[in-house]
């Protein structure tokens, strides 16, 4: 997995209707794309990143009724996380990576958009929505695996219309997560 290095952002360009493409965007130019694809009902079944130098990644949804319920392999099938929402109702997703369990929350206020949580540091990354376009702005604020990153963000994409509600206030440290098993 590679390390990215603190306060570094990213954006997104979406194109496509029914299955989707996300083409991710550094300052330096284009780092890979992200398809996702949906069944015939609609729903997000699996996605695809694809970067310009390195392993490809593959996210698959998780057999349950729980929506967000995904897991993210590399091609040559080693784990590297999973994602449960724990109820159908709450709008918090609970990563877990082996390392230490993550949040994925909506952000304060009237936004869309989603704030990536550690159980003691707090905010770890930001995925925001920019205005009038379908695409994200993601702010990376501390040293965290890209796949991680790009495994939140491929959670927060399918979620956004949900996120305009605002999300719940930064808790103290010392919170506890669940963690899937």
């Amino acid at each position: 997995m590679a390390e990215r290095n603190t306060s570094q952002s990213f954006s997104t360009r979406v194109s496509g209707f029914w299955s989707t493409t996300h083409e991710l965007r550094d300052p330096e130019g284009v780092v890979g794309k992200l398809e996702f694809r949906r069944n015939a009902l609609g729903l997000v079944v699996s996605g695809t990143y694809r970067p310009e130098k390195g392993e490809v990644l593959v996210l698959r949804r998780d057999p349950g009724i729980l929506r967000s319920q995904f897991s993210l392999w590399t091609e040559e099938r080693e784990w590297l996380g999973s994602a449960l929402r724990w109820s159908f109702v709450g709008r918090e997703i609970n990563i877990s990576t082996g390392s230490k369990p993550l949040r994925l929350v909506p952000l304060a206020g009237f936004r869309r958009g989603w704030r990536l949580l550690a159980p003691k540091s707090g905010e770890i990354a930001r995925c925001a929505a920019r205005p009038f376009s379908r695409g994200c702005e993601i702010t990376v604020h501390r040293r965290i695996d890209f796949e991680q990153v790009l495994f939140a963000y491929f959670l927060s994409a399918q979620l956004l219309a949900e996120s305009l509600w605002p999300g719940p206030a930064e808790q103290s440290s010392g919170s506890t997560v669940p963690t899937t098993s």
